[in-house]
């Protein structure tokens, strides 16, 4: 039966360590980002738990049910398969501290392929490779989560409201929130769910808000708005992308300014499309605004925020690159090309892009929410932004793929029209000032960390 053991320094205490693993949102922050994993049920948590989830490998999905045993305070607990994809796993999680401020993480899988011996030597080196794959990224995660968590010990626990709870900034800013020990409650557009206790129902179409649900949140995220990527921009569209940007941020900021006990701070989502086309000029958050439909956009979307500020919240605009992650956004779609072979430089590959991981978009939330010296605009970008073809170079190096076919400039402006041109063949170098001020630490800051961080490779 082939045996793994996996061990990480942690820093910060033993019982730091522990509680993060028995908050809610911890599996979520542990589950890789390139596979699929949907959970179906959870009852319980590491003491005497079961958790039920789904794994879809796209031609095929899995079920996999686990139980928890074994719990002893501080030290360990076990997951055990009950069904799932192996003849048997059993994973033993261990903690022990190493100083009054440090501790260790270790992992311990003891697994069984089905129909071993005829399976292991076909598939057992592949097994054995993904699962070092998906630990290498647990520890990592895990290191940084509580870095970040730990910077801010000093600091009260929050309760903060989101919009767009459920995408894919918004559910992993909630498991992260969570983990670090503070409260989360979504905005919904869904009465049923909202009937269910499962958020705030709000109808930004329609201007409807549960005002009286609104009251005690310390601090406000806001990320809803229609995907801007993806399709041409007809006058419907584009509409549609104005519109759920500028009434949505309007009817929250409207709101929280006619509350009793308004929320310290609102983090409302914007874009670097703010500045638009540019050459290669590095842009700061002081620089001028560009033209066209996405400057324009993001100018009234900022401007929306104006009655929250007008009440004495702090407002942070985060003007948000291109956010790295396989699941979900532009990294998601380019992968398939890539890992087969077929990826290429886009036009002249000469535009910049200026990328953040998610991991760091949501330590960036994290530190707006507690940095009273974060206000206004703020680029939400790496430090190290890189033209198309760097990109392309580098996303090819990671998977071990050739990267030779380019992508002409006219056939992205026939497929896609204004939002290829806007989006895809041309960029600017926007580079974080008032984060590097603030000394935001980021966990990857050039684009070949990030990219193996994202997809554990």
């Amino acid at each position: 039966m082939p045996k793994l053991d996996f061990k990480s320094p942690v820093p910060v205490p033993l019982a730091e360590l522990f509680a993060w693993h028995e908050r809610q949102g911890a599996f979520e922050r542990l589950a890789p980002p390139w596979e699929k994993i949907r959970i179906i049920r959870q009852l319980g948590g590491i003491r005497d738990g079961q958790l039920i989830f789904e794994i879809d490998k796209g031609i095929f999905s899995f079920d996999w049910d686990a139980r928890h045993s074994n719990y002893v305070a501080d030290e360990q607990f076990t997951d055990v398969q009950v069904s799932g994809p192996f003849e048997s796993w059993r994973h033993v999680h261990r903690f022990r501290p190493t100083s009054e401020t440090t501790s260790e993480l270790a992992d311990a899988i003891d697994y069984q392929l089905p129909f071993a011996p005829l399976t292991t030597l076909p598939i057992g080196w592949y097994v054995k490779r993904q699962i070092e794959r998906m630990f290498r990224f647990r520890h990592r995660r895990t290191r940084e989560d509580m870095t970040r968590h730990w910077a801010y010990r000093s600091k009260p626990r929050l309760k903060v409201l989101i919009t767009g709870g459920t995408g894919l900034v918004g559910s992993a800013l909630r498991a992260f929130l969570t983990t670090g020990g503070h409260s989360v409650e979504v905005l919904t557009r869904s009465q049923s769910a909202a009937n269910l206790g499962e958020g705030i129902f709000w109808d930004p179409d329609n201007g409807k808000i549960e005002l009286h649900r609104m009251e005690g949140f310390d601090a406000v995220v806001h990320l809803a708005g229609e995907n801007i990527a993806g399709r041409r921009w007809t006058p419907a569209v584009k509409d549609a992308i104005r519109l759920s940007r500028v009434n949505g941020t309007t009817l929250l900021a409207s709101t929280l300014g006619r509350l009793k006990s308004p929320p310290k701070v609102l983090v409302s989502a914007s874009a670097i499309g703010y500045y638009g086309s540019r050459s290669d000029t590095p842009i700061w958050e002081t620089s001028e605004p560009g033209e066209g439909f996405l400057p324009d956009t993001c100018r009234e979307w900022e401007g929306a925020t104006a009655r929250a500020r007008a009440v004495g919240i702090r407002v942070v605009n985060l003007r948000i690159g291109m956010v790295l992650s396989p699941a979900g956004g532009a990294l998601a779609k380019m992968l398939p090309p890539f890992k087969a072979g077929v990826g290429g430089v886009i036009g002249s590959g000469k535009q910049y892009i200026s990328w953040i991981t998610l991991n760091d978009l949501v330590g960036v939330i994290h530190a707006a929410l507690f940095d009273p010296n974060l206000m206004g605009p703020v680029n939400a970008v790496a430090p190290k932004p890189v033209t198309n073809r760097e990109f392309t170079q580098t996303l090819a190096k990671v998977l071990r793929r050739p990267a030779l076919i380019p992508v002409p400039e006219a056939a992205i402006h026939a497929i896609f029209g204004e939002m290829g041109r806007a989006l895809v063949t041309t960029g600017a170098r926007v580079l974080p000032r008032r984060l590097s001020e603030s000394r935001f630490e980021f966990c990857s800051n050039d684009l070949e960390d990030g990219l193996r961080c994202e997809l554990g490779l």
